[in-house]
């Protein structure tokens, strides 16, 4: 059985259109990076860490497992989840008319084998007035998502446009994932 390393309800949902059955064995690891790593690798690095804690369990070491990760990237910084109501709103402020980075890492363990990968999508947002800011924080939309925002809720309304994989920003990019399951376990 395919074991996903996340406890994301929408990593969840997105998995379930590439592979029909799957457990949840969320993984319990320090997120804190290393100083010499680059904000474009992080999320790559994180989805490795997740993945392997989880497959080195002795009850996971048959499975396949999927570890997970997305950054929000703006002029090299990567930028989190927000703290508080004003760490959203700075956030927001800073992506307001700007294109910045989404990038998701995968890592998938199984039986000893690895294959990791990172999928980069570039998100353009409106600019933004300080109402149309404050009324989608009001939503609590912003508050549990990196950068602030989620495209595939009312933070839709804050995006121009896109270049690239629309579910990668969402947190899971679905079709390169299915392919890279296809090459190793499926």
């Amino acid at each position: 059985m395919i074991i996903l390393a996340s406890a994301s309800p929408r990593r969840q949902e997105l998995l379930k259109m590439a592979v029909k059955e799957f457990s949840i064995c969320p993984a319990d690891v320090d997120e804190t990076l290393p100083e010499n790593i680059s904000a474009e690798n992080a999320a790559e690095y994180l989805a490795v860490k997740k993945a392997q804690t989880v497959a080195s369990a002795p009850e996971h070491i048959y499975d396949p497992v999927i570890g997970c990760d997305t950054v929000v990237i703006l002029d090299g910084e990567i930028m989190g989840k927000p703290r508080d109501i004003n760490h959203a709103r700075e956030m927001l402020t800073k992506l307001s008319g700007r294109v910045h980075k989404v990038i998701t890492g995968v890592c998938i363990c199984s039986r000893g084998k690895r294959t990791s990968f990172s999928e980069t999508t570039e998100v353009e947002f409106y600019p933004l007035s300080e109402k149309e800011i404050e009324d989608y924080i009001k939503t609590g939309d912003p508050m549990d998502k990196a950068g602030s925002y989620g495209i595939q809720s009312e933070g839709c309304m804050l995006v121009k446009g896109i270049k690239g994989d629309f579910f990668n920003v969402v947190g899971l990019p679905v079709a390169r994932l299915k392919r890279e399951l296809e090459k190793m376990v499926l």
